[in-house]
């Protein structure tokens, strides 16, 4: 008998396989084992909707953003292209047009 993961919401040992899922019994969490391993190698970064944000993505800020050290403000609504996604805080870097090099969090800023 193969040995079954650990449910991931709730780490219960008990799972189940049920067809191409595998189930807690537990907390009734289904998942999928192939999600499971990319979840793990992979984090996904969403934006502060929810879409999963990818490297090359364009950005809008959703807020007035003070920079530190600086007088600038980072306006809603700036659009903000090719942006990179790192570890980190500041999840996101990206250039901003007259501003320059900078890190964002991905809570502040939506897909376009």
């Amino acid at each position: 008998m193969t040995e079954l993961p650990p449910c991931p919401q709730c780490q219960s040992p008990y799972s189940y396989q049920d067809g191409a899922l595998l189930m807690c019994p537990e907390c009734a969490h289904e998942w999928s084992p192939e999600a499971e391993t990319a979840t793990e190698a992979d984090p996904v970064v969403r934006d502060a909707v929810g879409n999963v944000l990818q490297d090359g993505d364009t950005v809008t800020v959703i807020k007035d953003l003070k920079i530190k050290g600086s007088s600038q403000v980072v306006k809603v609504g700036t659009k903000v292209k090719n942006i990179r996604l790192v570890e980190g805080d500041h999840d996101i870097d990206c250039r901003i047009p007259g501003i320059g090099a900078m890190g964002l969090k991905s809570q502040f800023v939506k897909k376009a």
